[in-house]
This record gives C-alpha cells, structure tokens and sequence, in this order.
C-alpha cells in the first residue's frame, strides 16, 4: 500500500470529523478570498466611474469631498460655483469639452443631477466606454428626464412616465415639487457606476422647480408659479454645483488646474479624478489591511482547529502507529503520513473555499450591483488569489509537523501498551 492510499484511507477512517474540519477551512478560504475579491473589485469599481475627464472644478473645500459628491453622488457641496465663472472656464482656450453638473434634489432616494445633452455625449467610464440608452433618447424638452439603470428597474419606470422631484437628497424629503412633473424620454444601459442610480434632468428644468422659491424656501400658497409659467422665464442658471473638463492638450492640464485654483473671483478648486482616486484609497486603506488581517487571523483559526483535532486523535490511533511501525513503517514514515493528511485536509478546505466563493458570487453579484453599485466579476482567481490560497496550503503542510512531531516522539511500546 502506498502512502498515498494509506493517507486516503485514514481520512475515510474519520469521515465526521475530518468534514468539520474540510469546513471549518473551507469557510475561512471563503472569507479571505471573499474579502481579497470585494477589495479589489471595489478598487475597479471605483477607478472606473470616471475617465477620460481630465479636471473636476468644484467650490473649494477638499478634493476627496468634491470627488465624492461630484462623482459618487456621496454627500453634499459647501458652496456653489457661480454661472459667470463657469462661463469663464468654458471659454478658455484650453479647455476642449465642458459638463456642468447641478445636485440637491432628489426621487424616493435617487439623486437628480441637472446637466446638458453634452453629459452624454462626454462622460465615459470604465477606460472610454459611452453611455448608452436601452430606450429613448437624451432629453431635448424643459421637463424631460432620462433615468439610470437600477432608478428604473427599482421603481419599474418605462418611456413616458411622469416623475416628480422632492426637494433635498435622501428619503426625507419636505417637499415635492409636484406642479412641475417630468417625463421619462430615456433610460441608460447598466453601468455599474453612480450613473445607474441617478436621475438626469436638463439645467433649466432644475431652475424651473425652483423658481418661485426664495433664498432656499418654498413658495407661500398662492405665489406659486406653474409649469407653463415657468417655462416663459428666464432659465438661466445662477450656479452648478460641479464642472466636468476634458482640455484640448494634456500639457495644459496642470496650467489650466493652477489657473483655477487661483481664480480670484470666487474660491474655486481643479482636481484630478485619478489623483483624488489615489489619495481616497490611501485614506481607507487602513480598513482595507484591517479585512485582510481579520481574514488571515480566522484561517489560522481554522488551521488550528484542524491540528487540534489531530493531535486528539492521535490518542486513539496510538495502535495505529504501533501497528505501522511493528509493520516496518520507520519514524519518517510516520510524519509524512501526518503532514500530508494535514496537506490534503488543508487542499480539500481550499478547494471548498473556492467552489463555496463562486456559489455567493453567483448569488451575490446582482444584488452588489443593484444595492452598492458595485459590480464584482466572476473569472478565474487574481494572481493575489492564486497567493493568498498557496499561503493556505503551505500553512497547512507546516503546522502538520506539529502533531507529527507529537507522534514521532511515540515509541512502539506506547502504541502496544493497553492503558487502564
């Protein structure tokens, strides 16, 4: 009988026990390579919301808060920028491509995000993917609106439907400004970026909802102005929230962010997208270690159990061992035989580990994209994966040597002696 047949058969020997320890590593597998596929895909996730825009403009405050409300639709602004400023930028000979973009309002806890025809035309993602309409088109009328992904798959919207906007971000709303609806004219395809869970409107229809309220307050009954009326007025925009720019040559990207920053008309700041990327996942990287290490910790507790529940049994194969080694079996025998059951214990929990992950995955990706907007790929495990399981398995042949070593030391007079 060769050692491999014998390890075989002295696994099937323990069946109960050897599955609740297959399990007990094959779970702990399944949270690391879990944890290590939420982060990184997180990271795509995150990196690919936005390319091809070489500055964000914002009023001044910190780049990562003007990333996340900017792009993420993740907070609020301080402060505005003014609609003559914006008129300057635009006009710089530098800049190639403009998107302005207005947040504060909101539908059942979808953010509205006023912008122009050009949002769809410019902004891509995911390296320089377009958006694209499953249905209907970009708006090109006053109270028109096209609506992310999962705005109409949640609220089961289609082409011509009327919505109407709440006043403030979030489900408590005050207000709902319900004398001027808007029409569903195009729906987005699947992003899984922020894109697909807001609602877009025109500029000038954010300024129509508000145009009878005064400094931030609704109208008082009988002052309110209609939808027709409002129509009439001029729509112009007092201030956006945020700029999108794509500049004519990356060599003036960094004169043109400088021209900005030093705008003395207001206070203003040009980000880098990928820059302020970088600096947020330097900020959360901390959490991001705390996963990783809390995964390891609980393989290592897995790994244990499982030389626990060798070394107990070790009591009981004490006959065993004598019997091998009276058969001719030498010391060095024995600790092959424990390590490697210790090896394939540790290869079949792994192996478990990765069928159980792709089982969630399965299970779990449409529910990340829909709820958090993140979308986690189904493939072949990363290069860090492939490490991460090899870790497992080299941890698992070395802490075999541990009870190996506890039946080494059993001499074959231990194994024949019946103790009372």
């Amino acid at each position: 009988m060769t050692l491999i047949q014998l390890i075989l058969k002295s696994i099937l020997n323990r069946k109960f026990t050897v599955s609740l320890t297959v399990l007990t590593i094959a779970l702990s597998v399944t949270l690391l390579l879990g944890v290590e596929r939420l982060r990184t895909e997180s990271r795509t996730s995150f990196a690919n919301t936005l390319s091809g825009t070489d500055l964000v403009v914002g009023a001044r405050s910190g780049a990562i808060q003007l990333l996340l409300y900017s792009i993420f639709r993740m907070g609020d602004a301080t402060n505005n920028v003014s609609w003559q400023s914006y008129q300057t930028i635009i006009n710089d000979p530098r800049v190639a491509w403009a998107v302005p973009l207005t947040l504060g309002d909101s539908h059942h806890g979808f953010r509205v995000m006023g912008t122009t025809v050009s949002y769809f035309t410019h902004y891509r993602y995911g390296g320089d993917h377009a958006l694209r309409f499953t249905s209907g088109a970009p708006f090109s009328q006053l109270y028109d609106a096209v609506l992310g992904s999962d705005v109409a798959a949640t609220l089961g919207y289609t082409l011509g439907e009327e919505i109407v906007i709440a006043h403030g971000s979030g489900n408590m709303t005050l207000f709902k400004h319900d004398n001027k609806p808007f029409t569903v004219v195009g729906i987005l395809a699947k992003t899984g970026t922020p894109v697909d869970q807001t609602v877009h409107v025109t500029l000038e229809g954010i300024e129509a909802i508000h145009v009878d309220w005064q400094s931030g307050s609704r109208p008082l009954p009988g002052l309110e102005v209609s939808a027709q009326q409002a129509a009439q007025r001029d729509l112009t925009p007092r201030s956006i929230t945020a700029i999108l720019l794509g500049v004519k040559a990356k060599t003036t990207t960094f004169k043109l962010q400088r021209f900005i920053n030093e705008y003395p008309q207001e206070p203003l700041l040009a980000i880098l997208p990928g820059v302020a990327l970088q600096a947020l996942w330097e900020m959360i990287g901390v959490a991001e270690r705390a996963l990783i290490a809390i995964s390891l910790f609980v393989v290592m507790v897995g790994l244990t159990s499982m030389v626990a529940i060798i070394i107990t049994s070790l009591g009981e194969r004490r006959r065993e061992m004598a019997i091998l080694r009276s058969v001719g079996a030498r010391p060095a025998h024995i600790i092959l035989l424990i390590v490697g059951e210790s090896f394939a214990l540790a290869l079949s929990g792994a192996l478990f580990g990765v069928l159980l992950l792709y089982a969630l995955l399965l299970v779990a990706q449409p529910l990340m994209a829909a709820q958090l907007g993140i979308y986690i790929a189904i493939g072949w495990p990363t290069s860090a994966e492939w490490q991460l399981l090899g870790a497992v398995l080299g941890a698992g042949l070395g802490v075999g040597f541990v009870p190996a070593y506890r039946a080494y030391r059993y001499s074959l007079a231990d194994g024949m002696t019946i103790r009372l």
